[in-house]
């Protein structure tokens, strides 16, 4: 071989290493220019999720250069430890429990995106027909169940009970999880039930359940209630990769504000929910923003509470792409 053909024999072949090093950085950062193009998420099967779910079916997730690998949890707390050691990345969980954990030290986290936020009658409090509680100062003295204690649920029905003259000191609160609340109140252990959407309209309508209260009233009425949540290191280090997947889950929401939509959607991840109960449940406000100013009232209305022992500011929290 001729000088000058060696020369072009070892140009090709640099071209063709260095073409190599460039598809081996492109993968390592992802599609679209994302620091990682495939994250895990850590998700539970309930009405509010429908966003999330909306995504993954209409390729919302994909089309921003994103691969979403879903781990079904059935409560967000099981995700913590995998969220602290990066076995997954973002994980749906209520508000309340991940500002416990921020607060505390345990987990820094950022919020991704908004979930959804509390609207009248998605939750409520319900006893037996043959109850005597007939109100909210009935419920004082009395066993009440919340899904999680010291969280979300009782932090807003404290609120309400108080403006509704109610102490909410003398709220007896047990945990129960959802789907078990109605056959606990049933048997006789329980004297009412704080449970959401669907379970209140199923509880009604197979028990004949009475609504004494209503959980998504004022001054509880549109506070945030849940979101998708990484830790505040995976958000700096892989920020374009947060903002891929909060657009994508702001899209799925605004589609979500169709109800036949979540309707829909709801049988293919959650099981078990009877069409009936579907289309007459109400629904949350899906969150279109990633709104400090909410955060910050629910973290307010927290430190008012006693619950939290710093005042968080919401903006150190909220993800806001730049």
């Amino acid at each position: 071989m001729s000088r000058t053909g060696k020369l072009s024999l070892v140009l090709v072949l640099l071209a063709a290493l260095a073409a190599a090093c460039g598809d081996d950085t492109a993968s390592d950062q992802g599609g679209n220019g994302l620091e990682k193009s495939t994250i895990n998420v850590a998700m539970l099967a309930l009405v509010v999720n429908a966003p999330y779910y909306i995504a993954v079916q209409e390729k919302l997730f994909e089309a921003e250069g994103l691969t979403v690998r879903t781990q079904p949890v059935q409560q967000s707390t099981q995700a913590y430890p995998a969220l602290k050691t990066g076995d997954v990345d973002v994980v749906f969980a209520n508000n309340a429990s991940m500002l416990l954990g921020h607060d505390k030290g345990d987990l820094r986290i950022n919020l991704v995106a908004e979930g959804s936020r509390l609207t009248p009658k998605f939750m409520g409090v319900l006893v037996m027909p043959d109850s005597p509680i007939t109100d909210m100062k009935g419920l004082e003295g009395r066993s009440l169940s919340v899904h999680v204690l010291n969280n979300i649920q009782a932090i807003t029905f404290d609120a309400i009970a108080a403006a509704g003259g109610v102490d909410p000191a003398k709220l007896r609160y047990r945990q129960v999880v959802f789907p078990q609340m109605a056959a606990t109140m049933q048997k006789g252990d329980l004297d009412a039930i704080h449970t959401q959407e669907p379970f209140l309209t199923d509880t009604i309508r197979k028990l004949g359940a009475r609504m004494v209260a209503d959980g998504g009233a004022v001054p509880a009425t549109d506070l945030p209630l849940d979101g998708y949540f990484s830790l505040d290191t995976w958000t700096r280090q892989n920020p374009r990769t947060a903002a891929a997947f909060q657009r994508a889950i702001q899209k799925a929401s605004l589609i979500a504000a169709d109800r036949a939509r979540v309707e829909a959607i709801l049988p293919t991840y959650a099981r078990g929910i009877d069409p009936a109960v579907a289309k007459a449940m109400t629904m949350p406000a899906f969150g279109t923003s990633a709104s400090a100013e909410r955060m910050q009232q629910l973290i307010d209305l927290m430190v008012e509470q006693k619950r939290l022992t710093n005042k968080i500011d919401a903006g150190t929290i909220v993800f806001q792409p730049s």
